[in-house]
């Protein structure tokens, strides 16, 4: 299966011809043509990307949150990429964001902690995801994060800094999401379709509708029937795909199957008090899910159809050995 993804960064879906030069250009530093045939030089910098300023306002949300008196979740890390000035809108945000964080968590360790053997665990993420180095992984557990690189680079040296360590035993590898061909890549890395895989998205810059069903094609072609995916999605995605004819759980609920997934609406509300927490009602800028796979993955249908050929060799041998 062939599947390039296209994203960006945005609450809402920006124009592509915006975003795109960012992410897929092999230079950070953009020129462009003035009328008198000059040049000026544009260079992406710290602050003016959009990817990094958005995974730098996520870990803030964390950072914050960890120093709560009583917080949902510890994140030693996120504090070696929050600078004194950032600002941050911390009611609004912030406890719906670490209310998915902890949920994400939870639902990602009980996961891992029933497969047997090898572990295989896919984050799709903003770059600055700590998980890998803040959860408690069991052995045998390797990592895939797909991110931005230019962000996923800029936190690793942050990590680096601070003395972060994936757990022993365990392995943490990066594939960039500007690659060509995703699923092409998670197989180079060491990516097995017949073995269970977990999958968590939070945080990835997602540009349209299309950008998130290129991400679903990629998951149905490499989890095993069985496997979840589960996690956040901005809720414009279902304005862009419903608009006001239908509900946001009939659409999520169409487009999940369209690609051989069930899957559950989760309510922020009801998370919340199950961790004794209050969020405000309301509308939320996010949908929470949690999807299984129905499907075989391309790697499962793979080994069955060389099985079936080899067994139909076999009989066509025995009945040539009867003549």
């Amino acid at each position: 299966m062939q599947c390039a993804l296209k994203f960006a960064c945005s609450a809402a879906p920006p124009s592509s011809a915006s975003i795109a030069p960012l992410l897929f250009s092999n230079t950070h530093n953009k020129k462009k043509k003035l009328r008198n045939g000059c040049s000026i030089r544009a260079e992406l910098s710290d602050d003016n990307d959009p990817l990094l300023q958005a995974a730098i306002n996520s870990a803030s949300l964390r950072f914050h949150e960890t120093h709560r008196q009583d917080p949902l979740f510890i994140d030693p890390y996120a504090g070696c990429f929050v600078s004194t000035h950032t600002q941050m809108d911390m009611e609004t945000k912030a406890k719906q964001y670490c209310i998915a964080t902890k949920f994400i968590d939870d639902k990602l360790l009980s996961t891992v902690n029933h497969m047997d053997g090898l572990k295989q665990v896919v984050l799709l993420s903003d770059g600055m995801d700590t998980r890998p180095y803040r959860l408690n992984w069991p052995s045998s557990t390797i990592m895939f994060d797909i991110s931005p690189l230019r962000v996923f680079q800029k936190a690793a040296e942050k990590l680096d800094g601070v003395g972060a360590k994936i757990p022993q035993r365990c392995l943490f590898l990066h594939v960039p999401l500007e690659t060509p061909n995703i699923q092409e890549t998670l197989v180079t890395k060491g990516f097995n379709g017949t073995r269970p895989s977990v999958w968590a998205i939070q945080g990835l810059p997602l540009m349209t509708l299309v950008s998130f069903e290129e991400i679903l094609l990629t998951v149905s072609g490499m989890a095993m029937k069985g496997c979840l995916f589960f996690g956040e999605l901005p809720a414009w995605l279902a304005e862009t795909g419903i608009g006001n004819k239908s509900s946001t759980k009939k659409w999520i609920n169409n487009i999940f199957m369209s690609y051989g997934f069930k899957v559950d609406m989760i309510s922020y509300d009801e998370v919340a008090k199950r961790l004794s927490k209050v969020v405000k009602p309301g509308d939320y800028e996010k949908i929470l899910f949690v999807a299984e796979q129905l499907r075989c993955s391309d790697d499962q249908m793979e080994t069955w159809r060389k099985e079936l050929q080899r067994v139909d060799e076999d009989g066509d041998e025995e009945g040539f050995e009867d003549l």
